[in-house]
Formats: C-alpha cells, sequence, structure tokens
C-alpha cells in the first residue's frame, strides 16, 4: 500500500511529559507510562500496512523505538505548524497518528486501510480520528496539504470540530474512524487499560493503581465537545 505513517512524539522525560498524570503519579511514574504507551503505538504501526513509517520526534528515540522508523526532527513553531510541516515528507497518502492513545487496535483502522489499499471510483480524500475531549487522534490525508492544518487551535475542547470544519470547509469528503481517549490523566489511562487488556501499558497501570484511592482509579466520561461529525458517520 502506498501510505506513510507518522507518529508524532516527544521523548519521555520526567517533568516534561504527561505532567497531568501528577498526582497520583510521580513525574518518573508519569513519564515511564508515557514512554510505554509510546513504544506500544509504535509497536501497533509496525503490524499496519504501509510504505513508509515515520517517527516525527521532538528528543531523542529510544533505539527500539526508533526500529522500522525514518525518523525526523519536529518542526518549529506550534503544534498546527508541527503537524503541517508532516506534510512536507511524502506526496501520497499520509495517515498521522498521536503517542496518546495505547489501545490504538489496527481493526480501528480498517476502514481506512480498506478505502485507500486498492484503487477505487471515489476513495475518501480524508479520514478524521476524534478524540473524546473535543480533539482528534488521527488525521488521514489522501494528499497531504498543510495548509489545513495550519492555524487550528490545538489542544483546546474544539481542536477536532474546527479542524473537521477545515476539512469539510475544502471539500474533502471525510471517513471517520473511531471516537478515542487520550490519555490525559490517570482515569483516561484506566480507561484506556481496560480496552488494551493484557497489554505492556494496561499491566503498567494495574501496577500503578494498586493502592491508589477509589477517585483516581474510577473512570468517568469524558467532557467532550459537540461532535459535528456525529451526523455524518
Amino acid at each position: 500500500m502506498n501510505l506513510t505513517i507518522a507518529v508524532i512524539a516527544k521523548e519521555c522525560s520526567p517533568g516534561k511529559v504527561k505532567t497531568r498524570l501528577t498526582p497520583p503519579l510521580t513525574p518518573e511514574q508519569a513519564a515511564a507510562l508515557a514512554q510505554t504507551s509510546l513504544s506500544q503505538t509504535l509497536e501497533t504501526v509496525r503490524s499496519l500496512p504501509a510504505a513508509r513509517r515515520l517517527l516525527v520526534f521532538d528528543g531523542t528515540p529510544h533505539h527500539a523505538d526508533a526500529a522500522g522508523f525514518e525518523v525526523f526532527p519536529q518542526g518549529a513553531g506550534g503544534l498546527d505548524e508541527r503537524l503541517a510541516a508532516i506534510c512536507s515528507l511524502t506526496a501520497g497518502p499520509l495517515l498521522i497518528l498521536g503517542m496518546d492513545t495505547p489501545q490504538l487496535r489496527r481493526e480501528q483502522l480498517a476502514p481506512l486501510l480498506a478505502d485507500w489499499e486498492t484503487p477505487a471510483p471515489a476513495p475518501r480524500r480524508a479520514w478524521f480520528g476524534p478524540a473524546s475531549d473535543g480533539g482528534f487522534w488521527a488525521l488521514g490525508l489522501h494528499t497531504p496539504d498543510g495548509g489545513l492544518l495550519r492555524g487550528v487551535d490545538m489542544s483546546t475542547p474544539h481542536t477536532g470540530a474546527q479542524q473537521w470544519g477545515r476539512l469539510a470547509g475544502a471539500g474533502l469528503h471525510v471517513g471517520v474512524l473511531p471516537v478515542l481517549r487520550d490519555v490525559d490523566y490517570f482515569p483516561d489511562a484506566v480507561a484506556a487499560a481496560q480496552e488494551c487488556n493484557g497489554t505492556p501499558f494496561a499491566r503498567e497501570v494495574d501496577l500503578l493503581s494498586m493502592g491508589l484511592p477509589a477517585e483516581w482509579t474510577r473512570t468517568v466520561p469524558s467532557d467532550a465537545a459537540p461532535t459535528p461529525w456525529a451526523a455524518r458517520t
């Protein structure tokens, strides 16, 4: 398949990554869990059919994480600029993924893979993976165009709606992937672990949960922003 999959990620250093996991975790525990999440995501991406796999990284990746990936440094600027810069790394179909969804499974990407793996009269020109907090965890562009990302306000409850509007406003036929939950707070990690039971991430969350008060291990619904894509699936 002529598909490039890019994972945007950063070095998992204590105090610099997943700081909202503290409390209840220490900065060191939060960084270790972020590393497990990243490694698990990259392992899933290795199992996907792709012509190229890119790791767009802030920092220095572990050797095991970089295996099977072309490693590029993240560009300058805000997250919208850094995501837009990834579009210049390939001319063919591109899927951009984040490091925050360790519960990602191949079957969740099956609609995109089926749509793009064989010539079709009218393949969807974009795919969108909404996150339950109002953002997005995946963005697929059949023809990469950084202009579709520049200027989108990232990391807000309305990011997904704004990005969706940018795609729809460009006249793209957009497919919708399942809603996933980013691992921002520890209850998010518990919820994600329940969706990938038996994985390294789930086992680490189980160990970290031992002895914690119920308030930290009880999963709660995310306060998601309105989802304009819901009526279009």
